[in-house]
């Protein structure tokens, strides 16, 4: 049986804070999501090696780095572990192709690859910059050629603490499609932390919500988004239906495009999607509303039959939020009522509904072109 790629099961001690989590994935990119404060960053230190825990393990690939019982402790250095900040912590007196090439030197001239520099320039755009220092470039920028310094030191594992979190709204939208390449192509696993659910979904196959040192939940990223059960925790995300899509074709007088879904077919806007293009769909529970009979007169659409097979507890204030999973063809479909709508039209296991889609976000694919889907990733 292949050994996961990952496997954590640490406790440690932090002032007043605690931090006691496990830990097992398989997965390529695997995120750390919750509030502020979480234990987030202290779990990538402990497993880069920049906190040294009172008790556990920490395994990359089957290989143990961390194991305090055998009194095993594998120093950062010989780790071979990729470490990138909200910040880029670039050499400010260093060309950016000097400040890539400061990673290749940490490699062992045995092992190092050559051609590695012009793979790395070519996955995340950055040959134009290689004369320039880091006070000319941008954000984003820099934050790419941060990547690539890390890249460039051969790692076996990626670290990702909040790369995006410096950044405004228009960085963050320039490097995102550069990491989904890296996701894709740099066949480097990856840990990536973060508090922003839009990049977690876009980016990760499996998500390990953290909640005060503790991992409380982990899983298939399309099954922690859509768990009702964790409605209401404290950091917690927005209960959403994540699935995978496929371009049937276009509604071309009216701009739309039809895609096939486990839920159903679903119409959006055409935008640069092509026939035959794979790709994630987003549904957030708030967007979506039940109706008893067969809509009629509205302005949604999509509005997909379906039946409720979960409901949930009351939650927000004074109780006034109910979750539901309704299932739609092969999918569970997450919805988000008021509690009284839920008492007004009677709904209960089985009932028969019609679930009106106000809105659907369009991801990128999860997986290159014939690539295959992710080993599932567990909590011990």
């Amino acid at each position: 049986m292949t050994a996961p790629i990952l496997d954590i099961a640490v406790s440690h001690r932090l002032g007043g804070f605690t931090l006691d989590a496990a830990l097992q994935s398989q997965s390529r990119v695997t995120a750390l999501f919750g509030p502020s404060g979480a234990g987030k960053s202290s779990l990538v230190n402990v497993i880069g090696g920049l906190i040294r825990p009172d008790a556990g393990h920490v395994r990359i690939e089957g290989e143990t780095l961390v194991d305090v019982e055998a009194g095993r402790f594998v120093r950062p250095h010989r780790r071979r572990i990729g470490y990138i900040f909200q910040e880029a912590r670039l050499f400010p007196h260093l060309t950016v192709r000097q400040n890539l090439l400061f990673g290749h030197w940490f490699v062992p001239r045995a092992v190092r690859r050559p051609a590695e520099l012009d793979k790395v320039l070519d996955l995340l755009g950055i040959g134009h910059l290689l004369r320039r220092r880091p006070g000319a470039l941008s954000g984003g920028e820099k934050q790419r050629v941060a990547i690539g310094r890390a890249l460039l030191a051969q790692p076996r594992l990626l670290l990702m603490d909040e790369p995006l979190a410096s950044l405004d709204e228009a960085r963050k939208a320039e490097i995102l499609p550069y990491l989904e390449r890296l996701r894709d192509e740099a066949g480097i696993p990856i840990v990536y932390v973060s508090h922003a659910m839009a990049e977690v979904a876009r980016l990760a196959n499996t998500v390990a919500l953290v909640e005060a040192g503790r991992i409380v939940a982990c899983g298939p990223t399309a099954d922690i988004l859509s768990r009702i059960d964790l409605a209401g925790r404290p950091g917690a995300p927005e209960a959403s239906t994540l699935l995978p899509a496929e371009v049937l074709g276009f509604d071309e007088p009216f701009g739309l495009a039809r895609l096939a879904t486990p839920a159903g077919e679903l119409l959006v806007g055409r935008g640069s999607l092509v026939a035959g293009q794979g790709l994630r769909v987003r549904i957030m529970a708030s967007d979506v509303m039940l109706s008893l009979a067969t809509p009629t007169g509205t302005s949604a659409l999509n509005a997909l039959p379906g039946t409720v097979a979960e409901i949930g507890e009351r939650t927000g204030a004074g109780g006034s939020a109910v979750h539901l999973r309704v299932a739609c063809g092969r999918q569970m479909l997450a919805v988000r009522l008021t509690a009284k709508s839920v008492s007004s039209l009677g709904l209960d296991l089985g009932t028969p509904v019609h679930a009106i889609i106000k809105g659907v976000s369009i991801e990128t694919p999860d997986r290159p072109p014939g690539g295959n889907a992710q080993p599932a990733s567990r909590c011990p």
